[in-house]
Formats: structure tokens, C-alpha cells, sequence
């Protein structure tokens, strides 16, 4: 995948946000009602080195010295649907050639606005009924990556203005699935 302004994720400030818009864009790519999906993140420098095949695979060959502190995504296996994704989560250890994992999973959310009127009572099952019967609820799609030591970013898609343009980027946009994916890494 290219990080170029004519084609590929838009040219990011860090390697770590570069990743979170390149898969971004990657689900935008297959579209809406997707599962969730998990990511390796690699050093594309010690890809390279250390696995010249898998690097020649991903067609990472032309990156060059655009590879330098790059961080490659590698999907994972699918997500199981029928597991909770907390649960999911922490069954995860990744090996040492791992820097970091993302993770993009499509949600409904609700303005804060609307907190005031959930109805008191409700179990999980209820609640996501009925934030899917809301007005005002909104399909997302967030990718969350972290690093080892801890850095992160975000990007959430809304269903409404599917467009790169639109796409809001910060560190602690989704500070919940953030921690948890941190904690893939915890021994």
C-alpha cells in the first residue's frame, strides 16, 4: 500500500498514524457490515531483513527508503463473531517481532447528548437494542492501534460521510479498545 498523496493512505506524521489510515482505508476498501479484523503491526525495516519473502509477498520491494521507521500491517486471522471482543482480546500474546496491533470494528455510537435519555434498567442486550432503534445513533467504523510502549492512535469513519476527507484521527478517540489492545502485549 502506497502513502502517497495520488494514491494509498494520505501522508501522516507518524508511522503509527500512517498505519491506522492505511488500514483505514484498507475496510473502507471492502466496504460497510464488515467484522472486525485484527493487524500485526511489523518494523517494515526488520520485515525486510528478517522475512524477505513475506516483505517480496506484501509488495513491499519499491518502498525504499520510504520503509525507514514504517510499520507494516500484517491481518491476522478472523475475529471470532461469536466471542465477546474483550474476551477476544485477552486470549492474544504476541511474539517479540511484534511492535504493536490494530484493530478497525465497525459500532453504533450516540451523541453525548442522547446519554441523558437511556432508560435505567437495561441489560447489554436491551441497551444495544436500543441504541439501534435511536435517532440520532451513528455507524462507525474505528481502527485502534497501539505500540509496545504504549503509543497510540485512532481514526473513526462515519457511515454518513465515507470519505478519506472525513476521516477523524487522535490518540485517545477510543480510550477503552486502546487499553485493551495494550494489554495484548502485558505478560
Amino acid at each position: 500500500m502506497s502513502n502517497t498523496p495520488t494514491g494509498g493512505a494520505p501522508l501522516a506524521a507518524t508511522p503509527l498514524t500512517r498505519a491506522v489510515l492505511e488500514i483505514d482505508e484498507y475496510a473502507s476498501g471492502l466496504g460497510w457490515d464488515q467484522p472486525a479484523r485484527l493487524f500485526a503491526l511489523v518494523d517494515t525495516d526488520r520485515l525486510r531483513t528478517e522475512e524477505p519473502m513475506l516483505f517480496a509477498q506484501l509488495g513491499l520491494e519499491g518502498e525504499g527508503d520510504e520503509a525507514a521507521g514504517a510499520l507494516t500491517p500484517v491481518e491476522q486471522d478472523e475475529v471470532p463473531s461469536n466471542t465477546p471482543l474483550d474476551e477476544f482480546l485477552a486470549t492474544i500474546a504476541w511474539p517479540d517481532a511484534v511492535a504493536g496491533c490494530a484493530l478497525t470494528v465497525e459500532r453504533l455510537m450516540l451523541p453525548p447528548t442522547a446519554e441523558a435519555s437511556i432508560p435505567e434498567g437495561l441489560d447489554e442486550d436491551g441497551l444495544t437494542a436500543w441504541v439501534a432503534r435511536h435517532p440520532e445513533r451513528q455507524e462507525v467504523r474505528m481502527t485502534v492501534a497501539v505500540l509496545r510502549d504504549g503509543e497510540r492512535e485512532s481514526a473513526i469513519r462515519l457511515r454518513e460521510k465515507d470519505s478519506p476527507t472525513e476521516v477523524l484521527t487522535g490518540k485517545d478517540l477510543v480510550p477503552g479498545l486502546a487499553e485493551a489492545l495494550t494489554a495484548t502485549f502485558e505478560e
